[in-house]
C-alpha cells in the first residue's frame, strides 16, 4: 500500500485480493450493498503508464489529483489505449458526492482483467472451453412450434457462422439431456478462445459468457459477427417465449435490466479494448 492509501482507493482501499479459485469475473458483478465512500479527489486524469508494467505499451494509468490510481490488489491501473483510459476516467468523474462501484462497469471490468484474468490467463481458458460442451445453442425445445422456430431463426445462422469461420460444428439435442460435443469442436472453441487479444478482451468474453450461457455467441460479439442486442436478444429467445405467453413481473424485469447493462458494459469494454493491427495486417 502506498504512503497516501486515498490515492490507490479502488473499490475500497481495504479490499482484499481476488481469490484465485473463485470466478475471474466475480468482481465485474460488484459488492452487494457497501456503505459508499465520500468522492476524496477533485479530479480524474491519464499519465503514460511507466515502463515494465502490465499493458504498459501504449497504455495510460488512471490517476486522482494526479496520484496512481490501483485496483483492489493493489495493481497499476494501467489501461491499454486511451480510448478505453478515457471511458474509465470519465466513470470516475461522473461520481458526486460517493463513488458508486455500480456506475462504473467498465471500472470494475478492468479491475476483473488486472487482478482476476491477467495472472492466470490459462486457468480462464480452461474455464471458458467447458462451456463448449454446454453451449445453450445447441440445446433445443421439441415443442411448443413457435418456440422451436424461434429458437431456429435465432440460433442456426451464428451455428452457421461458428462452423465455417471457427471450424466448430455442434450436435443439437433436445431438452435438457447432456450432448457430447465432437472433440474437433471443442478444440476450435478452444483456440478461439486462447487468439483473445489481452486480458481486457479475455475478461469481457468470460463475463459476455456467462451471461449468455453460449460460447458461441460470445465469440460472435468478439469477432464483431453480431452486435451485442442482438446476441442478447438470442440468448433469451425462451425467456422472450415465456414472457409472450405468461407475461413479465417487476422483479424478474429489474434483475433482466441489470443483466442486460452488465452485457452491454462487457462488450462495450471488448469493443474498446481490441487491438488495431499493425499497419498493412488484415483485421482479426
Amino acid at each position: 500500500m502506498s504512503d497516501d492509501p486515498k490515492s490507490d482507493w479502488l473499490g475500497g482501499a481495504d479490499a482484499p485480493p481476488p481469490n484465485p479459485a473463485a470466478d475471474p469475473t466475480a468482481s465485474a458483478r460488484g459488492p452487494g450493498k457497501p456503505a459508499l465512500p465520500k468522492r476524496f479527489y477533485a479530479a480524474a486524469g491519464l499519465a503514460e503508464a511507466a515502463a515494465g508494467l502490465a499493458e504498459a505499451e501504449g497504455g495510460l494509468r488512471l490517476t486522482l489529483d494526479g496520484r496512481p490510481a490501483h485496483t483492489p490488489a493493489r495493481n497499476p491501473l494501467v489501461l491499454p489505449n486511451r480510448g478505453l483510459a478515457e471511458a474509465v476516467a470519465r466513470e470516475w468523474e461522473a461520481q458526486v458526492g460517493v463513488i458508486d462501484p455500480a456506475t462504473m462497469p467498465l471500472t470494475r471490468l478492468a479491475n476483473t482483467a488486472i487482478d482476476g484474468v491477467a495472472p492466470r490467463r490459462d486457468a480462464v481458458i480452461d474455464d471458458l472451453s467447458a462451456y463448449a460442451g454446454t453451449d445453450l445453442l445447441a440445446y433445443r425445445a421439441g415443442e411448443p412450434d413457435r418456440l422451436v422456430a424461434a429458437q431456429s431463426a435465432a440460433w442456426d445462422p451464428v451455428l452457421d457462422w461458428a462452423r465455417e469461420n471457427l471450424g466448430a460444428r455442434f450436435i443439437l439435442g433436445e431438452g435438457v439431456m447432456h450432448v457430447a460435443q465432437p472433440e474437433d469442436t471443442v478444440a476450435a472453441l478452444r483456440r478461439a478462445i486462447a487468439a483473445t487479444d489481452g486480458p481486457f478482451r479475455l475478461a469481457a468474453l468470460h463475463t459476455l459468457t456467462n451471461l449468455t450461457g453460449s460460447l458461441v455467441l460470445a465469440l460472435a460479439v468478439l469477432a464483431g459477427h453480431l452486435t451485442p442486442a442482438e446476441a442478447w436478444a438470442a440468448a433469451h429467445v425462451d425467456e422472450t417465449y415465456q414472457a409472450s405467453v405468461w407475461g413479465t413481473d417487476a422483479e424478474a424485469a429489474a434483475r433482466h435490466a441489470l443483466r442486460t447493462a452488465e452485457f452491454e458494459a462487457a462488450a462495450h469494454l471488448a469493443a474498446l479494448a481490441r487491438r488495431e493491427p499493425e499497419r498493412g495486417s488484415p483485421k482479426t
